[in-house]
């Protein structure tokens, strides 16, 4: 489910089936993908969200999504594991911030990054002011929309960071 912020989106699925292709063919030992620490484990159990997809190595359980985030503006909460339910609400409370999600097995301990985003209301003002920028450019006589919009909305993002 994709929320309304959501933006640069970064897919691991390809770099998963590589790795389970290694793992597979005998190449790559089960020992060194299901590795998944305490602390993962445990978010997995208090902040996953479950799935109905089994887990690739053992079969045996279903995987959970674990969602971590990142950011300057988190402060102290960077790098905690939230449930998908608060990341709604964060998104509109802060201006950026980076979310991993992470697919665990909480019985043989695989692990994998399966995808990263942007969330923040920074992803809102994107589309408006450019719109906002080409209605002004179009209504002013001698400056194109994208003279006036497109610049300005990328020296503002770039400001911020």
């Amino acid at each position: 489910m994709r929320m309304r912020t959501q933006r640069q989106v970064v897919d691991y699925s390809l770099q998963k089936r590589a790795l389970l292709r290694e793992v597979f063919s005998g190449r790559l030992g089960t020992y060194e993908v299901c590795d998944a620490s305490p602390y993962l484990k445990n978010a997995a159990r208090f902040h996953g969200e479950p799935t109905d997809r089994r887990c690739p190595i053992c079969r045996r359980e279903n995987l959970t999504l674990v969602h971590y985030i990142y950011g300057d503006e988190l402060k102290q909460s960077a790098g905690q594991a939230r449930t998908r339910t608060e990341l709604p609400v964060l998104a509109m409370t802060f201006r950026e911030f980076q979310v991993y999600v992470v697919e665990v097995c909480r019985a043989c301990d695989w692990n994998h990054l399966v995808e990263q985003f942007l969330l923040g209301r920074d992803g809102l003002t994107d589309e408006p002011v450019a719109e906002t920028a080409a209605a002004v450019g179009s209504s002013t006589s001698g400056s194109s929309a994208t003279g006036v919009g497109a610049p300005a909305t990328k020296r503002r993002r770039e400001a911020r960071r």
